[in-house]
């Protein structure tokens, strides 16, 4: 038989514990005077930002960021349409990394009780540094199973020796002239959150590779 031409894609996915864990939550105070739920907002985000900052010295978090306060207003409307007195709505909203997740377990229970503290979502991820290490070597082994792929096909048709061709992203090989298709990038991180409420553990990080390989088989 002469040479065939063989074109495979190979896959890979792995599941990796994150590295870290950035909070977000808000403290908030409610009330008919401007001025006195801009002070109570205050004294209530007070112990909050003394929590993160005593974390923070000690290297749980690792760094944090709090925005300016928020007032908002509104005058809502009763039962007879007719329109209220204002309401004021006073938040400081805070972010906190942590580079240890079982200490956001401690520390969100610890403060989640606290007067006017709402804990919103929370983002898993992975460092930079192993962010790249894993997705090399998921790459690779999407590769590998390209490359056991094609040696099937060929023994299934009686040849022996397969040899590559061209090897790209999903999406990227050539397909005649023309530009080729645009891709994702060559590994994608897919980060598990909760949109609506923070989880104290967080779930493994899915972080998997596609490649499409040619072959000639011979």
């Amino acid at each position: 038989m002469s040479e065939v031409i063989i074109t495979v894609r190979g896959e890979h996915t792995t599941e990796v514990s994150p590295e870290r864990a950035t909070a977000s939550l808000s403290v908030s105070a409610d009330g008919p005077q401007h001025a006195e739920v801009v002070e109570r907002a205050l004294a209530l985000a007070a112990p909050v930002r003394e929590s993160i900052e005593q974390r923070n010295r000690s290297g749980s978090i690792l760094e944090w960021n709090s925005k300016r306060l928020d007032v908002r207003g509104e005058r809502p409307w009763n039962a007879d349409g007719e329109r209220l007195a204002p309401v004021y709505r006073a938040t400081v909203d805070f972010t906190a990394t942590f580079g240890d997740t079982s200490e956001l377990s401690l520390w969100a229970t610890e403060i989640s009780s606290w007067p006017g503290v709402e804990i919103g979502h929370t983002d898993w991820w992975l460092t930079p540094e192993t962010t790249a290490t894993v997705e090399q070597e998921v790459a690779a082994e999407a590769v590998r199973v390209a490359v056991a792929r094609a040696q099937a096909y060929a023994r299934a048709l009686g040849l022996d020796t397969v040899t590559p061709l061209e090897v790209a992203d999903r999406g990227l090989i050539s397909t005649g002239p023309g530009p080729a298709p645009k891709s994702s990038r060559f590994a994608e991180l897919a980060m598990q959150a909760d949109a609506v409420g923070m989880q104290f553990q967080g779930e493994d990080i899915t972080v998997s590779a596609t490649v499409e390989a040619r072959f000639r088989a011979s």
